[in-house]
C-alpha cells in the first residue's frame, strides 16, 4: 500500500495509513437518496468503495469523480480497480468546462437524476485546483436546481404553452420568422423593465437630442422587453422590436394604452396571442421548446416551426438572444437588472411600477416589503458597488446570462452592459459616455431587411399559399391522431395496446405537463389506470381548440 503521495509540491496523501484515513472520511459522509457526490482528484481512489457500498440502497445517488491535472487523471486511471469503473453508481472524468460537465452527467445519468450536490475530499488533490473544483461545483448546483425549477414551471404552465401554441399556428402562414428581420451591422440596445433603464433613458436627451426617438433618426436599433415598453412611450422612444414571451394574460396590463402604436413585435409561439395584436405592428415569429415533445417534431417536418431559440427562461435573455442573430454589431444591454430595492423593482411607468402607485394609500405603503422581507431574499452588491436586494430566481436568470452570453468566442467582444444597479453579468461593464459612443458608431453601411414586406411580394405569396395548404394538412393530422386516441380510451374501436402506445406518445403534449412525466422525464406506462384517466379529459379541449382554428 501506498505510504505517501506528493505532485506539484503538495503532499496529496498522508505518509501513515492514507486508505484508512479516506474510509474514515467516507464512513462520515451524510448518505441520502438523489445525491450526487462531487469527488475532486480521488487520486489512487482511496475510499470510494466504502462510500460506494453505503450508497446501494440509494439508486437515486452517484459518485462523480472529477481529475483536471493530466497526470493524475492518468493515474486514477490505471490505479481504479474494476470494482469502481464498472459500478453504475461512479463516474471518473477529467472534463473542467461546467457546460460540458453539466451535459455529461445528463447523458450518463438523465436530466433531474439528482437533487442535490454535496463535495466529498478523499484526498489532497483538491487543493492544486481548488478555485476550479469550488467553481465546477457551483455550476452542478445551479443546473441541479434549474432542472427542478424547469420542471415545476412545466407543471404548472405547460398545459397554457401547448394550447398558446396551438391557437397561434394560423399566425404562421402570414408573419415571417424573426430572422427574416435584420438590423446589418447597427448596435442594438437591448432593454429590460429593471431599475437601471431610468439610469439610461434618463441620459439620452443630453447626448442625442431628439435623434433616439424614431428608429430611422437613430444610429443603433433598440430591441425591448415587453415590460418595457410603457416606459419608452413615456419617454416618447420607439423601439424597433418588443420582444414578447409571457403567455399569462395578466401581461396585458402591461400594454395599456399602447393599442394601436405600431411597434414590431418578436413573438413566441407559446405567448399570448393577444401580446402581440394589440400593439399594431408586424409580428415575427420564433420558437422556444419548453420540453421534449414530439409534435414538435411532425411542425418542423411540415414546415411550420420558425426560428428555434434555446430555452431562457427570462424575456431579457431572449431579447438579448434575438439582438445577437439579427445584428453583426455591439451588443448594450441595460435594464437587465436581476435585482431590486426596497421601494420598488422596475423602472418608472412600466407595468409593476404603475401597479404600486395605483395600490398605494394610507393602508398600504410604496415599499417592496413583501419582496425584501421574504426568507430567500438577500442583500448583494450591483456591479457598480450599490447595495441591492436579489433571490435565488434571479440570481440563476443571471448565471444563466453569464453561461450563455459571457462565456461565447464572440460574446467578450460584443456584449456590453450600463453600469447600474444591476447586478454584474459576467461582461464588460461601461459608462454611459462609453456605451452612447458605441451606439453612434453606425458601423458598416446598413444591410439586410428592417421589415418583412421588404421581401418579393410574389415570394411572399407564394410561400403563404404553401403554408396554409401545411398548416391544413397539420390540423388535420393532428385532430385524426386525437380522435383515434379518443376512441381507443373510450372503448368505441377494439383496444390495440401497441397502437395506443404509439398514440400516447407521439401525443405527449397532452400528458407532458402531468406532474408525475414534469418530475422524472418518464411516461407512465398504459397500465396506469389513473394516468389513463387523466389522459382521456386532456383529449376534448385539444379537439375543440383545433376545430377553432
Amino acid at each position: 500500500m501506498l505510504g505517501g503521495f506528493s505532485h506539484n509540491g503538495k503532499t496529496l496523501l498522508s505518509g501513515v495509513n492514507p486508505a484508512g484515513r479516506a474510509d474514515k472520511t467516507a464512513d462520515a459522509v451524510p448518505v441520502a437518496d438523489g445525491t450526487l457526490y462531487f469527488c475532486p482528484s480521488p487520486l489512487f481512489g482511496y475510499g470510494l468503495e466504502r462510500l460506494l457500498s453505503r450508497l446501494v440502497d440509494f439508486p437515486h445517488s452517484a459518485l462523480l469523480c472529477i481529475e483536471t491535472d493530466p497526470v493524475l487523471y492518468t493515474l486514477s486511471q490505471e490505479h481504479f480497480p474494476p470494482s469502481l469503473t464498472d459500478n453504475p453508481q461512479l463516474r471518473l472524468t477529467n472534463l473542467c468546462e461546467s457546460r460540458a460537465l453539466c451535459t455529461f452527467i445528463k447523458q450518463e445519468w438523465g436530466a433531474r437524476f439528482f437533487r442535490r450536490i454535496q463535495t466529498v475530499r478523499l484526498s489532497g488533490g483538491w487543493q492544486l485546483f481548488p478555485a476550479l473544483y469550488n467553481s465546477l461545483t457551483e455550476s452542478l448546483q445551479q443546473e441541479i436546481a434549474l432542472d427542478w425549477g424547469n420542471a415545476m414551471t412545466l407543471a404548472k404552465l405547460g398545459r397554457l404553452y401547448i394550447r398558446n401554441a396551438l391557437r397561434n399556428l394560423p399566425l404562421i402562414p402570414r408573419c415571417p420568422s424573426v430572422h427574416e428581420l435584420s438590423f446589418g451591422s447597427r448596435p442594438v440596445l437591448v432593454l429590460g423593465a429593471g431599475l437601471s433603464l431610468d439610469h439610461a433613458l434618463d441620459a439620452m436627451p443630453a447626448c442625442f437630442g431628439d435623434t433616439h426617438r424614431l428608429p430611422h433618426t437613430r444610429s443603433f436599433s433598440i430591441v425591448c422587453v415587453d415590460s418595457s415598453l410603457t416606459a419608452l412611450k413615456d419617454r416618447g422612444i420607439q423601439p424597433d422590436l418588443v420582444v414578447i414571451l409571457e403567455s399569462q394574460h395578466w401581461n396585458l396590463i402591461g400594454f395599456t394604452g399602447l393599442s394601436g402604436w405600431g411597434i414590431n413585435a418578436a413573438l413566441d409561439l407559446s405567448a399570448l396571442p393577444r401580446s402581440a395584436a394589440v400593439l399594431g405592428g408586424n409580428v415575427f415569429l420564433f420558437f422556444t421548446p419548453w420540453a421534449k415533445l414530439n409534435i414538435f417534431s411532425r411542425m418542423e417536418a411540415a414546415g411550420l416551426l420558425p426560428m428555434t431559440l434555446p430555452p431562457l427562461g427570462s424575456v431579457g435573455l431572449s431579447a438579448v438572444s434575438i439582438a445577437l442573430g439579427l445584428s453583426r454589431g455591439v451588443i448594450i444591454t441595460a435594464g437587465l437588472d436581476f435585482s431590486f430595492s426596497l421601494d420598488t423593482s422596475h423602472a418608472r411607468s412600466t407595468g409593476g411600477h404603475r401597479s404600486k402607485l395605483i395600490r398605494h394609500n394610507r393602508l398600504s405603503n410604496f415599499l417592496n416589503t413583501e419582496a425584501a422581507f421574504n426568507e430567500a431574499v438577500f442583500n448583494t452588491t450591483s456591479k457598480s458597488g450599490i447595495p441591492v436586494l436579489s433571490n435565488p430566481a434571479m440570481r440563476n436568470y443571471r448565471d444563466l446570462f453569464e453561461r450563455e452570453f459571457a462565456a461565447g468566442k464572440d460574446a467578450p467582444s460584443r456584449i456590453f452592459d450600463l453600469s447600474g444597479s444591476g447586478l454584474p453579468l459576467g461582461i464588460t461593464t461601461l459608462s454611459l459616455q462609453e456605451a452612447f459612443r458605441l451606439l453612434e458608431d453606425r458601423g458598416n453601411a446598413f444591410t439586410g431587411r428592417r421589415e418583412a414586406s421588404n421581401v418579393r411580394d410574389r415570394e411572399c405569396r407564394e410561400k403563404t399559399v404553401r403554408s396554409e395548404k401545411q398548416l391544413d394538412d397539420f390540423i388535420t393530422s393532428e385532430r385524426a391522431r386525437l380522435l383515434m386516441l379518443k376512441d381507443l380510451l373510450t372503448g368505441t374501436v377494439p383496444m390495440d395496446h401497441m397502437e395506443l402506445e404509439t398514440l400516447i406518445d407521439e401525443c405527449d403534449y397532452l400528458w407532458g405537463h402531468f406532474p408525475d412525466y414534469a418530475a422524472s422525464d418518464r411516461r407512465p406506462g398504459i397500465d396506469d389506470l389513473s394516468f389513463l384517466k387523466r389522459l382521456r379529459v386532456e383529449i376534448d379541449p385539444f379537439l375543440r381548440l383545433l376545430d377553432k382554428l
